[in-house]
């Protein structure tokens, strides 16, 4: 059982396959925005069977990749500053059968609001394949 002292940060969590921003068969399903708050504004509270996400990742840009260690400054042009922080979430839009994806700017402090909101879309998720899923376990209680 994780409890809140043991809770690994959602930006700590590295997925082992990766998902290309879009749609594949057709442009304009990636869309952007400037901060959680302006995502969650359009997609937070959207109705969690037509929007179905099915993946998320937390894409924190490693600075190398735009500053390599011989860099002599960001002055010079050698180099430029890293993006910050993003999340991209995943999505089905079942009755039309859209894949899209979105991508918002995000703060080490957004993450307790992240992690909520994507604990929602995990427990609809769950609730789809339960049929085939080990029932949850409950602690056996403590000898005294």
């Amino acid at each position: 059982m994780t409890t809140p002292e043991t809770t690994v940060p959602l930006w700590e969590t590295d997925h082992l396959y990766y998902c290309t921003e879009g749609n594949y068969y057709r442009n304009g399903n990636h869309l952007t925005y400037d901060s959680w708050a302006d995502f969650h504004a359009e997609w937070g509270r959207l109705d969690p069977d037509m929007n179905l996400v099915f993946r998320w990742d937390w894409d924190t840009p490693d600075p190398t990749d735009y500053c390599p260690p011989d860099c002599a400054g960001h002055d010079d042009g050698d180099c430029d500053t890293a993006p910050g922080p993003t999340l991209k979430v995943f999505w089905v839009l079942q009755r039309k059968a859209i894949l899209r994806s979105t991508e918002c700017a995000i703060t080490e402090a957004d993450e307790p609001a992240v992690r909520a909101w994507l604990t929602e879309r995990a427990a609809h998720m769950r609730l789809l394949w339960e049929p085939l899923l080990p029932a949850p376990t409950t602690p056996a209680p403590a000898a005294g």
